[in-house]
Order: C-alpha cells, then sequence, then structure tokens
C-alpha cells in the first residue's frame, strides 16, 4: 500500500482524514473548557492563538490546526478499546503542549504568521509571548493532574505524566538542536534523524502510546503503538521538510525555497550537502556560509537538488518510514475499521499538501 507511493502524488491537497472530523467537536469542547473560564489577559491571547477569539478578546471563528496529536491519541484509544472518551483529557494536554511549543518556535524563528494571522509575539512582543506559551505548558500538566480522583488508576495516571514530561523535554531538545544546526554544513543523517526524532516524533509518538496506555492494560499493545508512532513522526517530519522547500505557497504559506532561505538544515539540505561533490559541494557551502541568501542562489540549490534526486530521496524515505510504522500494529488486535483509520491517517501524513 504504502511502497507504491515513491514519489510525490497529487498537486492537489488531499481531504483530511474523516477521523479528524469524528473528534472535532469533543475535543474543542475539552480545550474550550480549560481556557474559556480565565478573564485574566493572558487567557485572552491564548484563545487568540486558538483561534477562538481576535485581538481584543471578542469571538471569532478563525483557522485553527488540524488537531493532529490529539487525534492520534482519541484514534488509538479507540482502536484498543472501542471507546475513545477514555482519553479526552489527555489529547486535549497534548494539543496545550503543541501550541505551547509552537509559541515558543515563532519566537525563536521570527515567524509573523500562523494560519493566516499574526503570531503572538508580533502583537504583544516577545516576553508576553513566552509567558502565554508557559500558561498552556503548566495548564497541560494540570489537566492531566485533575485524572486523579477519577476513574483513571494512579498507575495510569503517573505514566501519562511521565511520558508527557519526557516528550515535552525530547521536543525542547530536538528544537534546541535544529536552532543549532542552521547555517551549518556539517550535519550528516544520522545528527538529522536524531534531531526530527526529539523535536517533532516526541509529540507524535507520545499520543499514541499514551491513548493505548488509556485504553489497554496491555504493555506489548502500548510497546506496539509507541513505535509506530516513532515512525509516523519520522514521516510527518520528513514531509514538513519537503513541503518547507517545495510546497505549494498559496496551501503552505510560504514561498518555494523557504527553508533555502533561512538556512535551515532540513532533510533536503541534508542529502545535498552529503551527496553532492566537486562543484556542487562548493556551491552549497558559499550559499550556506552567507547570512542572507538571494533568490538566485534559491534556484541554484534546487537545481543541484534535481540533479541529485533529493525530492525523490525524501519521499522514498518518509514512505519506507511509513510502511515500518505500520507493521509494527501487525500483531496487535485491533477492529479492521480501526486498522483502516490508521492507514488512511498514515498514508495522509505522507502525501499531505500543508
Amino acid at each position: 500500500m504504502v511502497t507504491d507511493l515513491t514519489s510525490d502524488l497529487a498537486s492537489a491537497s488531499p481531504p483530511l482524514p474523516a477521523v479528524f472530523q469524528r473528534y472535532q467537536a469533543t475535543l474543542e469542547s475539552a480545550l474550550r473548557d480549560r481556557l474559556s473560564g480565565d478573564s485574566s489577559f493572558v487567557y485572552s491571547m491564548l484563545r487568540y492563538n486558538m483561534g477562538w477569539a481576535d485581538t481584543q478578546g471578542v469571538p471569532v471563528s478563525a483557522a485553527q490546526g488540524k488537531a493532529l496529536r490529539p487525534t492520534l491519541c482519541l484514534l488509538t484509544c479507540e482502536a484498543v478499546c472501542g471507546d475513545f472518551s477514555r482519553a479526552v483529557s489527555a489529547a486535549a494536554a497534548f494539543e496545550l503542549i503543541h501550541n505551547f511549543s509552537l509559541i515558543h518556535d515563532e519566537v525563536q524563528d521570527r515567524d509573523e504568521t500562523r494560519r493566516h494571522r499574526p503570531t503572538l509575539w508580533t502583537i504583544w512582543g516577545d516576553a508576553k509571548a513566552l509567558s502565554a506559551g508557559n500558561v498552556l505548558r503548566v495548564v497541560a500538566d494540570v489537566t492531566i493532574e485533575q485524572l486523579r480522583g477519577g476513574c483513571t488508576s494512579f498507575r495510569k495516571v503517573e505514566a501519562i505524566g511521565r511520558v508527557m514530561t519526557e516528550a515535552s523535554l525530547e521536543m525542547i531538545e530536538g528544537q534546541y538542536l535544529d536552532v543549532s544546526y542552521e547555517g551549518r554544513s556539517d550535519i550528516g543523517m544520522k545528527s538529522y534523524l536524531d534531531m526530527i526524532a526529539r523535536k517533532t516524533g516526541a509529540l507524535i509518538r507520545s499520543p499514541m502510546e499514551v491513548g493505548a496506555i488509556m485504553g489497554a492494560d496491555d504493555q506489548a499493545v502500548v510497546e506496539a503503538f509507541r513505535e509506530c508512532g516513532r515512525a509516523l513522526g519520522c514521516v510527518f517530519q520528513i514531509r514538513d521538510d519537503v513541503l518547507g522547500i517545495w510546497g505549494d505557497e498559496r496551501t503552505t504559506g510560504k514561498p518555494v525555497g523557504a527553508d533555502i532561505r533561512q538556512r535551515k538544515n532540513s532533510l533536503p539540505i541534508v542529502h545535498a550537502m552529503s551527496n553532492a561533490d566537486g562543484a556542487r559541494k562548493r556551491t552549497l557551502d558559499r550559499v550556506y556560509g552567507q547570512e542572507t541568501i538571494s533568490d538566485e542562489d534559491v534556484e541554484i540549490v534546487l537545481d543541484i537538488m534535481d540533479g541529485l534526486g533529493t525530492r525523490e530521496f525524501a519521499h522514498s524515505l518518509a514512505a519506507e518510514h511509513c510502511e515500518r510504522g505500520l507493521e509494527y500494529l501487525d500483531g496487535v488486535e485491533i477492529p479492521p475499521d480501526a486498522r483502516k483509520d490508521i492507514e488512511e491517517m498514515a498514508v495522509f501524513l505522507l502525501i499531505r499538501q500543508h
């Protein structure tokens, strides 16, 4: 199923799998419950960030994220026990942590827009934006703590808290590596894969692990979903890296070659640096050694990548991880419909256009 997808497929963006719609109302209600009750200004900023309000706090309906991470958590829980409601609080916590990371990333990367709206730091400044992000991270912890005293066992609450804390630490470590790699020409594939396993993979692996913890009491099942999530995290980031260079500006909001201009060491750059020789390698070193990269140099780098088959390599590597992720679930007994949902999600991550 997956191995046939060895090159970018359609130019049109594939639709979101139906499973996203299935949990949307429940998830949004849980998130609003955690962020809508407080009248302090920082919560107004957070409601703006979530797409629920404008800069004055007036309710609006703006573009929101896909909620991939909580959806993976709920889908996994439903797959192993048939009842996704057990994992709603945990899923909401993952979305809060994800948004905490986005707010901090936007400050570090100086990203001025997100989902076609100005980012928090561009409106309220770095200090307030960082504080707002920190609040989200703490609210996520409080959300998990509230599971204590309910029907969730102490052992599971403790396990979920540990998984989330470790994932947050990995994510921050990965972001540090990503920033420290910018502009360098000596980053190899091993270093790149380690970085994305932390920066992106941790918050895709852990929702599936937590969903399995909430839905099952079988460590082998938890392990299978954790490893599936680890592989899908690689798929997600590799695809993100492809879109960061060749994505359609109308859907990504970024011009072609955006990650080249920012001197990011994404997978295409790492592949090109590792495989170019002679004049092509000297050209890449020259371009990445500059503080500012011109449009002409972007085109030169794109031409080198075309000659090296970089885009095809990236998609092939993502497809391998996608196949491997699904194979981890071969020994897990889950309903056919749930398996189909997971397969559709995996393929969507492989071919998405935004």
